[in-house]
C-alpha cells in the first residue's frame, strides 16, 4: 500500500479567529492547572492553610474538575456549547478573581473547586466547538494537534510562570492573571464562534447526570485519600448510572455509543497517558530536587525546555494522523512514552544523571503529545455533530480522571521502598510495564476487522 503525503489544511481568517479564541481558552485552562503547584507553601501561608492541608489546593479543583465533565459535554449538546463555554469562562473569571482576594482557607479552597467546575463546564464545550467547527479528516486532524499542542505547552509554561510571578510579584497574581484574558475570550466568543444547533431537545437524565457525577467524585476521592468506604460507593453509582442508561428513554451516554471500538479504547488510551506521564513527571521532580538537589526554578527549567520544544509534536501529529493514520500514531506515541521512560530507571545520584534525563524528557514528551493529539481523534471520529460534547465530554473526562489517580498510584508504589531512589525506579518501572501493555492491548482492539 502506497503511502501519499497529504498538503495541509487552510483556514480562512475566521477560522483563525475561532481558533485564537478557542484554543486560547484551552491554553488559559492548561496554565490554570499548573501554575499554583509550584507556589502551595506560598499560598498557604497567605492564608494560614497548614502544611498537612495543603494538597486540598489541588485536590479542590481536580474533584469538580474530574467530577462534572461528562455531564457538562452533554449539557452542552442539549442547550447550546457556546452558551456553555461562556458561562463557563464567566465563572472562571470570579472564581480566580475571588482566590486573588481571598483571606481565609474557606475562601481560597471554594474558589479552587470553582475554577474546577469552570474547567468542567468550558474544556469540553471548547473542544467540540472544534469538532464541529472544522469537518472530521485533515482539518480537525490539524486542529486538534495545535490543540494538543497548547495544552501541553500551557501545563510546561504554568509551572514556569508560576516560579516566576511567585517570585516578582505574589501567589495572588497567579489568581488575578486569568480575570483579564478570561473576560476577553468572554466578549469576543458571540462575535466569533456560531452557536451550535440544538435538534430536537431532549429533557436531560438527571438520574443518570446524579449518579455518574457522584460516582466519579468518590472513586477520584478514594484515591486521592485512600478511602474504601468512598471506594465502594463510587463503584456501586456507577453500576447503578449504567443500569439507570440502558432503560433511559434519553440517556445521558447512550450505551451504543460507548459500545463504539473507537470511542471506548480511545478513551481507554487516554486514561493510560494521563495517569502515567504526569505521574512520571511527579516522581521524576522528586528525583531531581530530593536526590539532585536541585532548586525548584532549577527544576522547572530541566522540564521547560524540553516540555516547550516537544509541543511541535502536537503540530506535526495533526499531520502524520492524515498520512499514517490516528490508531497507528496512537500506537507509536505511546510506545516512544514508555520507551524514553526506560533509561530514567537507570539514573544514578550524580548530576551527571542530567545527560541521559534531559534528552529521555525531550523524546518522552514529543510521544506522548503525539499520543494526546491521536487518542482525541481516535475517540471523537465517526460520530455526529449532536454528539461531539459527549465525546469530548468523555476524552476530557478521562484525561481529569488520569491526571487525578496517575501520581497516587505510583507514589504509592514507590513508597513500598524503603530507599527513596530504589523506590522512585521501582515506579517508574512499572509506568513502562503498564504503557508498554496498554500499546498492545489497544493495537488487538482497534485492529480493523
Amino acid at each position: 500500500m502506497s503511502v501519499v503525503a497529504l498538503p495541509p489544511a487552510r483556514f480562512t481568517p475566521r477560522q483563525r479567529a475561532v481558533l485564537a479564541v478557542l484554543l486560547g481558552a484551552g491554553f488559559l485552562l492548561s496554565i490554570d492547572f499548573s501554575i499554583l503547584n509550584v507556589a502551595l507553601p506560598q499560598v498557604g501561608a497567605g492564608v494560614g492553610l497548614d502544611l498537612t492541608s495543603l494538597p486540598w489546593v489541588s485536590t479542590a479543583f481536580v474533584l469538580p474538575a474530574a467530577g462534572f465533565t461528562l455531564v457538562c459535554g452533554r449539557l452542552g449538546d442539549l442547550f447550546g456549547r457556546r452558551r456553555l463555554f461562556r458561562s463557563g469562562m464567566a465563572l472562571l473569571a470570579a472564581a480566580s478573581l475571588l482566590g486573588g482576594l481571598a483571606t481565609t482557607p474557606e475562601l481560597l479552597l471554594a474558589a479552587r473547586a470553582l475554577q474546577g467546575f469552570a474547567t468542567a463546564m468550558t474544556l469540553p464545550s471548547a473542544l467540540s466547538l472544534l469538532t464541529t467547527t472544522f469537518a472530521e479528516g485533515r482539518a480537525r486532524d490539524r486542529v486538534l494537534g495545535l490543540n494538543g499542542a497548547l495544552l501541553s505547552g500551557g501545563f510546561t509554561v504554568g509551572a514556569l510562570v508560576g516560579g516566576a510571578l511567585v517570585g516578582l510579584l505574589s501567589w495572588r497574581a497567579a489568581f488575578f492573571m486569568n480575570v483579564p484574558v478570561a473576560v476577553a475570550i468572554l466578549v469576543a466568543t458571540p462575535f466569533l464562534v456560531p452557536e451550535s444547533t440544538v435538534a430536537g431537545r431532549a429533557r436531560p437524565d438527571l438520574p443518570g447526570a446524579l449518579t455518574v457525577s457522584g460516582g466519579l467524585l468518590a472513586l477520584v476521592y478514594a484515591v486521592i485519600d485512600k478511602s474504601v468506604l468512598a471506594a465502594v460507593v463510587g463503584v456501586v453509582l456507577l453500576a447503578s448510572f449504567w443500569l439507570i442508561e440502558q432503560r433511559s428513554p434519553a440517556p445521558l451516554v447512550p450505551p451504543r455509543i460507548l459500545a463504539r471500538r473507537t470511542v471506548k479504547w480511545g478513551n481507554f488510551a487516554g486514561l493510560v497517558l494521563f495517569a502515567v506521564e504526569p505521574a512520571v513527571i511527579f516522581l521524576t521532580t522528586l528525583y531531581l530536587q530530593r536526590i539532585l538537589g536541585l532548586s525548584p526554578w532549577a527544576t522547572g527549567l530541566v522540564f521547560g525546555v524540553p516540555g516547550l520544544a516537544s509541543v511541535a509534536a502536537g503540530v506535526l501529529a495533526g499531520r502524520a494522523i492524515g498520512r499514517f493514520g490516528s490508531r497507528v500514531l496512537l500506537a507509536a506515541g505511546l510506545t516512544v512514552q514508555a520507551l524514553a521512560t526506560l533509561p530514567l530507571l537507570f539514573l544514578g545520584p550524580g548530576r551527571g544523571a542530567l545527560l541521559i534525563l534531559l534528552p529521555a524528557l525531550f523524546v518522552g514528551f514529543f510521544g506522548h503529545v503525539a499520543a494526546i493529539v491521536a487518542y482525541t481523534v481516535t475517540a471523537t471520529s465517526g460520530l455526529p455533530d449532536e454528539e461531539q460534547g459527549l465525546a469530548t465530554g468523555l476524552t476530557s473526562m478521562t484525561q481529569q480522571v488520569g491526571i487525578t489517580v496517575g501520581i497516587p498510584v505510583l507514589s504509592a508504589v514507590a513508597a513500598t521502598q524503603a530507599a527513596e531512589l530504589t523506590g522512585i525506579h521501582l515506579a517508574l518501572g512499572v509506568a513502562v510495564v503498564v504503557t508498554l501493555a496498554s500499546v498492545v492491548l489497544l493495537t488487538a482492539k482497534l485492529k480493523e476487522s
